[in-house]
């Protein structure tokens, strides 16, 4: 009776471990589907924007301004078409300028205080008027591109169609609490030839700046015109290539040799345990302090160029995702079976070539993946390259410039817009689309990495 009691304590208690088991792993998979969940959620909400806004630099509705800079400053475009649509809109823009033409003459008969009053309205109206259409009639071209031309975006063409009809002034009748106020533009020219102006505006605004649905594909292969205010981000594009292919160049067969050393010929003693952990250290030091060497040590002491080039900031790259290479590379290879080097050496091999024809390939998979996650942060780090090989603006290198020469890069020219330009809100599209062409490219090097991994580990098992 004794027996069948235990025989069945100990058969509820295993029953009892399973369903427990059960319940562990139920709970262990619903854990990760949540935590997979919440980060989709979190990812998508902050690329959303992104995405949102940086498809704005490539599809957008673009003005007749827009056309008019592609064929003058970029040569694109159907000359009689353009120029048959410009002449439609000059017809529709004439009374607009009839009219400042008028009121000038209105003004010439004014005298004192009313004639300075009507003068400085006059002049920010026309302040505005050129913001939207570009040159007034009888006006000199100005030297800065933008100010040769109008809106070339309907967003902005709008933004400034409101505030032509719509002034602003602050009232300060309360001295504790003044306040901006905005009032209808044509009560300042009431009763004068400018006041048809505010009537006849919103009934042609359309005709004078022809919005068309605009999808600039160009903006990754054109170059910039006056400081991102035209054209594209090709030479940005291109010096992020430059910079993240002299990295890899560079890191690639000293991470992987480095890792061959210490998982196949360093014992367990106190250098290599040092070694390792100045590796690990090396792998969290900031960024901005690899700049910093890379200025001290190859710009001004080894003398690898004279001044910023892409070379050097290669250079300092590869020092910065080396230990991330050496740390995948050398858990890749200890992950390799150690049948296969057993083998190996038993069918006569040397032990070099044990490394060269067995454990690196089968390693492979490993190794690549290693190499592809520091070429996305190679491609986008910005402290780094900020004292070695970074500029603001620039033009296309070609490759045996890259040795003396800097470059423009992505990740600097996203700071260098969104902090120090001149005009950063208006060329709020040129920074989000430099954003989302950045996160395009670095997720692009990790899908890249996924494929590469499954495919090479699919080949490795037959």
């Amino acid at each position: 009776m004794g027996r069948e009691t235990l025989q069945k304590k100990t058969a509820g208690g295993i029953l009892l471990k399973l369903q427990n088991r059960k319940l562990l792993d139920k709970s262990t998979t619903i854990i990760n589907y949540a935590s997979i969940f919440f980060m989709t959620v979190a990812l998508v909400i902050l690329l959303a924007p992104i995405v949102v806004r940086g498809l704005g630099a490539y599809i957008f509705r673009g003005t007749i301004e827009h056309r008019k800079v592609i064929f003058e400053q970029f040569q694109r475009g159907r000359p009689e078409i353009l120029q048959n649509e410009l002449d439609q809109v000059q017809m529709a823009r004439q009374p607009v300028f009839d009219m400042l033409k008028s009121f000038e003459t209105e003004l010439d008969e004014m005298e004192g205080r009313e004639s300075r009053e009507m003068n400085n309205q006059l002049k920010e109206l026309k302040g505005l008027l050129r913001e939207l259409y570009g040159v007034l009639p009888g006006e000199r071209d100005p030297i800065l591109l933008r100010k040769q031309y109008g809106k070339t975006r309907w967003k902005d063409a709008r933004e400034v169609f409101h505030q032509i009809m719509q002034a602003e002034k602050w009232d300060y009748s309360d001295p504790q609490h003044s306040r901006l106020v905005r009032f209808p533009r044509r009560d300042v020219f009431q009763g004068t030839s400018l006041e048809p102006l505010f009537d006849y505006l919103p009934l042609k605004f359309r005709e004078t700046m022809r919005p068309r649905l605009v999808f600039y594909l160009h903006f990754l292969l054109d170059e910039s015109k006056d400081a991102h205010f035209f054209g594209g981000i090709f030479p940005e594009i291109l010096g992020t290539v430059y910079l993240t292919l002299f990295a890899i160049l560079f890191a690639v067969p000293f991470g992987v040799i480095a890792a061959v050393y210490l998982a196949e010929f360093a014992g367990d003693t106190r250098f290599v345990s040092l070694l390792r952990s100045f590796i690990n250290t090396l792998a969290g030091v900031p960024s901005i302090v690899f700049g910093l060497f890379g200025l001290a040590f190859f710009i001004n002491t080894v003398k690898l160029s004279e001044t910023k080039s892409v070379l050097v900031g290669g250079a300092t790259l590869a020092l910065l995702v080396l230990p991330t290479i050496i740390r995948a590379s050398e858990e890749a290879i200890l992950a390799v079976p150690r049948e296969y080097k057993e083998a190996s050496l038993s069918m006569g091999a040397s032990q070099l070539r044990t490394i060269v024809s067995v454990i690196l390939p089968a390693a492979l998979p490993g190794i690549l993946t290693g190499i592809i996650i520091s070429m996305g942060r190679a491609a986008g780090e910005t402290a780094p390259i900020i004292f070695t090989a970074a500029v603001s603006v620039g033009k296309p290198l070609k490759l045996l410039e890259t040795f003396s020469q800097p470059t423009p890069a992505l990740p600097w020219n996203i700071y260098n817009l969104c902090t120090e330009h001149e005009a950063v809100d208006s060329i709020r599209h040129v920074q989000f689309g430099m954003v989302f062409t950045l996160i395009a490219v670095v997720l692009t090097l990790n899908i890249t990495a996924i494929f590469l991994r499954a495919r090479i580990l699919k080949k490795l098992r037959g």
